[in-house]
């Protein structure tokens, strides 16, 4: 019950989740859906200690994919990565957690995957710009956005992760 105020609290008010309950928008691009690679990206954020709270595969239309990607609108790759986002399925998620849009930034690597270290997702599993696999937010304020795009506020999960104390102190 507390979880449901707490939501509608943060919906009227757009201030978000913040410390442990902070949300970010994960998408699998259909380069990494098509790779097999979800149950490793899962697997990845499962293990940081993140907590899943919204999961579904989807066709993106080219509506939706034209309204995330906005800010966008104006580079010259802008139709292509529409078309490569409406290819195929992508699996949309939302976690939860401490700092999270911010560590599953430097757990997915740079945009150019080129730039990233190993051990991160585009590091391991990527070469090229056009099919780097993956997408987060990249703040809370997007990460907002994101999510409300994608999902509706019933599709959210609110659920007691009984491994919790063993993340936070």
């Amino acid at each position: 019950m507390i979880c449901f105020f707490l939501t509608v609290f943060a919906y009227i008010f757009q201030t978000g989740w913040t410390g442990v309950n902070e949300r970010t928008f994960i998408a699998v691009k259909p380069d990494g859906v098509q790779r097999r690679l979800v149950g490793e990206i899962i697997r990845r954020f499962e293990k940081k200690g993140f907590k899943l709270v919204a999961l579904k595969l989807v066709q993106a239309s080219e509506d939706l994919l034209r309204e995330h990607y906005w800010d966008l609108r104006g580079k010259p790759f802008f139709n292509g990565l529409i078309s490569h986002m409406s290819s195929g399925p992508v699996v949309a998620m939302v976690w939860q957690g401490l700092h999270v849009v911010k560590i599953a930034r430097s757990m997915l690597g740079e945009t150019n995957p080129l730039d990233s270290m190993p051990g991160t997702i585009r590091g391991d599993f990527c070469v090229e710009v056009g099919r780097n696999v993956i997408h987060g937010s990249d703040s809370v304020e997007s990460a907002q956005k994101e999510i409300s795009l994608w999902f509706r506020q019933s599709e959210l999960q609110c659920w007691e992760d009984t491994s919790s104390h063993w993340v936070y102190p």
